[in-house]
């Protein structure tokens, strides 16, 4: 009798520690880190082809040193921000990455305003294989952060929904995750001006 018992606390005990929520938190808090993982991958790879895309463009525009310095700066800021998954935990650290990669983007956006006013550099072959690489790289930029922020809802609504949230609570105390959000300013469509400088 002792034994049955005993099987049977072990059995409810077993029962209510299954579905208690602790594995599934584990694993989505394994999923944001593996989204992360990919976010950095992304820019990792945009930092890369950065110094390529400035080398080419000198070769055309020397006099424009002004622009190139302003991405070459931009690329050096971003580099100086420890990219790992402790940001993930630090919402300032994370805003202040997000406010460097911002600054890259601007400064690349007007690296590609003054190649347009050279147009043997849109022509050359290098430069157009650059610049689909570095459009390529924009665009897994923007879907490794919709994954992230998809992760990410998943582990907050997994640790804030019972009885998860009491499991988190008493053993794990894991921290909500902060998504990627858009720049200030960023809801205004930007100014197109093809006009000619005066």
């Amino acid at each position: 009798m002792k034994k049955l018992l005993l099987y049977l606390v072990a059995s409810i005990m077993l029962m209510s520690v299954s579905g208690c929520g602790y594995n599934q938190m584990q694993a989505n808090e394994e999923a944001v880190k593996a989204a992360w993982g990919d976010v950095e991958a992304s820019y990792q790879r945009r930092n890369d082809l950065i110094p390529n895309l400035v080398e080419v463009v000198k070769g055309y525009a020397k006099h424009e040193s002004e622009t190139l310095t302003a991405v070459t700066e931009a690329r050096a800021k971003v580099g100086s921000i420890k990219m790992d998954k402790s940001l993930l935990d630090n919402p300032q650290a994370l805003q202040q990455f997000q406010q460097a990669q911002g600054g890259l983007s601007s400064a690349l956006s007007r690296l590609m305003v003054v190649v347009e006013k050279y147009p043997d550099l849109k022509a050359n072959q290098n430069f157009q294989d650059l610049q689909h690489q570095l459009e390529g790289t924009e665009n897994r930029i923007n879907v490794a952060r919709t994954r992230f922020n998809k992760t990410v809802e998943t582990f907050n609504v997994s640790v804030r929904t019972f009885p998860n949230s009491l499991t988190n609570s008493l053993l794990l105390h894991l921290k909500l995750k902060e998504p990627f959000k858009a720049e200030a300013g960023s809801e205004k469509a930007p100014k197109v001006d093809f006009s000619k400088p005066k």
